[in-house]
């Protein structure tokens, strides 16, 4: 393209056609002395708006900025024949379609993390093994969950040897894996806990289980764990144990700490006296959130606006069959640009729903939208059954994490 052509201008004012152009003649000495005139009443007026506008600068002070970053938490991923064969294909498995309708919101989160109850050890997936093809731990990383937690009912569900298999599948697909350990090395290594940077803000994640489903530890030290009676009735709480994990991640001086804690008991509605105690001590040793899986039931979700901490004490099943509805929790962290204090600053959520299909096919449905859906007729809209689940389900959750 050739090079565009641009008529010269004088800059502050239009050039005049030289016809128009007066002659005038001046003598130079008259010129000269017209000329330092000029410059001295220009820079007498100058002087004082610059001097003035020098000091002005100096004296005003911009503060950084505040930092802002949001987690996302679900609650369960619970390994079933049922939600193992949501995925399956001619060509093996894919979860694409599962949780394409929640994939916005997974993949909002700076973090975002779900509690994996279940293991990756051989390829007799289901209810039985509770082992999960690792197509679901891809699609899973595909759809933005970036930590899973592994302490909680089946981490040694198939010994030492599942406990490794799950934790490498895990890392395979890209999911960093929290609160278990190949063994006392590797506990030792990490601290029981990982720390990322995102967004100008040190996270300090850390995860604890109650127990495992009545199961010893196959070695020392491979799951964080709440309680010293972990394999009978849950009441002496570890709080030696607690403390150590919690307080090797503070000594690298994180922003923030976050703690996945898989506790309480089935369908429970109210956490008990040992969990209300745990909270207590993890807020002291200055967790400022906590998220409560394992219940399969929502409950209520306690935010202290003044001192910046949270604690959700059971989000539900995010994905199985024990419930079908939960929620996706979003945390605002906030920085001080000024101070660099840093704490819990607001929440919100998502309820989400596990439909049923006619074919049985299974699929992760945002409540509202769907219930928009059929109120609105949408081409793709659930069943009237599914509807009035799920306005049963939004009122539920609604009274449980308060009405957004």
């Amino acid at each position: 393209m050739d090079e565009q052509k641009h008529t010269p201008h004088l800059r502050g004012r239009k050039a005049v056609p030289a016809q128009y152009r007066r002659r005038i003649s001046v003598k130079k000495p008259l010129l000269i002395g017209i000329g330092a005139l000029v410059c001295v009443a220009v820079a007498l007026l100058l002087w004082q708006p610059w001097e003035s506008s020098s000091e002005e600068n100096q004296n005003t002070f911009t503060p950084p900025p505040d930092q802002v970053i949001h987690i996302v938490a679900g609650g369960d991923v619970s390994i079933s024949d049922k939600t193992v064969a949501a995925g399956q294909t001619v060509n093996g498995y894919n979860y694409q379609n599962v949780f394409q309708d929640v994939l916005p919101i997974l993949a909002s989160g700076d973090i975002t993390m779900l509690n994996f109850e279940g293991i990756l050890s051989g390829s007799d997936y289901g209810t039985e093994s509770r082992s999960a093809p690792p197509e679901l731990l891809r699609d899973l990383a595909n759809a933005g969950v970036d930590v899973l937690q592994t302490a909680n009912t089946y981490s040694v569900y198939d010994g030492l040897r599942g406990l490794n298999s799950t934790l490498q599948g895990i890392r395979n697909a890209g999911i960093a894996p929290l609160g278990t350990y190949s063994g006392s090395s590797e506990f030792n290594e990490s601290g029981g806990y990982i720390i990322w940077e995102v967004g100008g803000i040190k996270v300090a994640m850390m995860a604890f289980t109650k127990g495992m489903d009545g199961m010893g530890l196959p070695t020392d030290n491979c799951v964080n764990l709440l309680y010293k009676d972990y394999t009978s009735t849950y009441q002496k709480v570890d709080e030696d144990g607690i403390t150590q994990v919690v307080r090797n991640a503070a000594a690298h001086d994180p922003d923030v700490m976050i703690a996945l804690v898989h506790w309480g008991s089935k369908e429970s509605t109210q956490p008990s006296k040992s969990q209300n105690k745990i909270c207590t001590i993890l807020k002291d040793e200055g967790v400022d959130a906590i998220i409560g899986t394992h219940p399969h039931s929502i409950q209520t979700v306690e935010f202290d606006e003044a001192a910046g901490t949270f604690v959700a004490w059971s989000l539900g099943v995010f994905y199985g069959e024990e419930a079908n509805y939960s929620v996706l929790l979003d945390l605002e962290i906030t920085k001080d640009g000024l101070t660099g204090a840093t704490k819990v600053t607001g929440f919100d959520y998502v309820p989400v729903y596990l439909e049923t299909q006619a074919d049985g096919s299974v699929r992760l449905l945002r409540i509202r939208e769907a219930i928009a859906g059929y109120e609105n007729r949408y081409l793709d809209r659930v069943s009237e059954e599914t509807y009035n689940a799920m306005v049963t389900a939004l009122t539920r959750i609604e009274s449980r994490m308060g009405a957004k």
